[in-house]
């Protein structure tokens, strides 16, 4: 994981929403990432000062001349040690002061300094009056312009002081998102990837549909870390609770439902392309017919037949269509004769590659927070990802075959 091993500083404000970030510092040293803290006074009117020494392992730099300081310049120090700074929340005052250049208190003399030689993100978070001030957004406009600089949207909803409307904090998955993808070289600058996931469901009357198992999940951690690595991403998904968080505008979801829509989509990007991968779980066999009211159960009936026919298929026309320089790699999850049915498969759909999944291995396939596939070239390489998290299995396949 990008993160694995990074050096993390956070520094925190006087807003409502640090009472959230004790979650994210937890969230980055379980992904294995060191963590320290700087605020201002006023943001320990939200969240202790123990809290966060407790979840970090380190003492708080929330005062410049404060006797138990490290060193006698923790400004400087710190964004020596640090990979990334992160501000959340980021408030009005202090991303007008950051735009100044003012370093008056511990969080803004070290943001002052890490700005020049470090990344920095900044998530805002204020009052819906605020954010629109001119002056916030003419000290956005600054921060953007900037090297180095990541100025997050805030999300709209409901606002501490009873309102509804922009100026959230972005949630706190959003913000361990963004700092990955600050982490994470952009190798795939300029790439256009089209990604299928998820499963489809075919319908069968207003209630009932024929679908798989699958949930996306591997689908969407290749989308995260293509989009991670600078690509632009169109990714087509089917039914499914996964979500993307699109940082700067790289990623163009298409939901769909049945195989026919997920043609549809997928065909229609290809020829933009350069690489698809395909992960969905598209169905094979669709309705003959869909019934426009519910089909019930008639007295004494013991049994039912429903008629299925072919459904399109996404990877033979890709492949069928794929001009030079384009890549198409597949996925194939197989219960018997499993290498076989998936060279099969790589060779009659013109695929460059196939991810070999096997329900025979526990803890992968189907639901799982991980995965252990075999990697399949047309040219004939063969390498196994041992069992290991989707995300760290998604890294694997791009550094492999991408």
């Amino acid at each position: 994981m990008t993160i694995q091993g990074k050096h993390i500083l956070i520094g925190i404000s006087g807003g409502i929403a640090a009472y959230k970030i004790p979650e994210l510092i937890r969230l980055f040293t379980k992904a294995g990432a060191e963590v320290r803290v700087t605020t201002t006074r006023h943001a320990l009117e939200f969240v202790t000062e123990m809290t966060l020494q407790t979840l970090s392992g380190h003492s708080v730099y929330s005062d410049v001349f404060a006797a138990i300081n490290e060193h006698a310049t923790e400004h400087i120090s710190l964004p020596e040690w640090a990979d990334v700074m992160l501000v959340a929340p980021a408030t009005a005052n202090v991303l007008a002061k950051t735009a100044a250049g003012i370093a008056d208190d511990a969080l803004t003399t070290t943001l002052c300094s890490c700005a020049a030689r470090k990344p920095v993100v900044l998530a805002p978070a204020m009052n819906d009056k605020m954010w629109e001030n001119p002056a916030t957004q003419k000290a956005i406009a600054t921060l953007r312009s900037w090297e180095h600089f990541t100025v997050l949207e805030p999300d709209t909803g409901a606002l501490a002081c009873g309102t509804s409307g922009k100026g959230r904090m972005p949630e706190i998955d959003f913000l361990f998102e963004a700092v990955q993808d600050v982490l994470t070289p952009k190798t795939l600058t300029g790439r256009h990837i089209l990604i299928t996931a998820g499963p489809t469901q075919e319908k069968i009357d207003p209630v009932r549909y024929l679908s798989n198992y699958s949930t996306g999940k591997m689908g969407f951690a290749l989308a995260r870390e293509c989009v991670r690595r600078g690509a632009e991403v169109s990714l087509v998904s089917g039914p499914t609770t996964e979500h993307i968080h699109d940082i700067d505008g790289r990623v163009h979801r298409m939901d769909v439902q049945t195989a026919q829509e997920m043609y549809k989509a997928a065909t229609s990007v290809w020829p933009e392309a350069d690489t698809a991968i395909l992960c969905a779980a598209v169905a094979d066999f669709t309705p003959s017919e869909e019934a426009s009211e519910k089909i019930k159960k008639q007295p004494g009936q013991d049994h039912m037949t429903l008629a299925l026919r072919t459904t399109p298929d996404i990877a033979a026309t890709l492949g069928a269509s794929k001009q030079k320089g384009q890549r198409l790699i597949g996925f194939a999850l197989e219960t018997q004769n499993e290498q076989t049915n998936a060279l099969r498969k790589l060779t009659s759909k013109h695929m460059d590659a196939i991810i070999l999944n096997s329900l025979r291995d526990k803890g992968a396939g189907f639901g799982t927070d991980t995965n252990r596939v075999t990697i399949l070239t047309a040219d004939g390489d063969h390498s196994t990802l041992p069992l290991q998290s989707k995300a760290d299995i998604a890294a694997g396949i791009i550094d492999a075959l991408i």
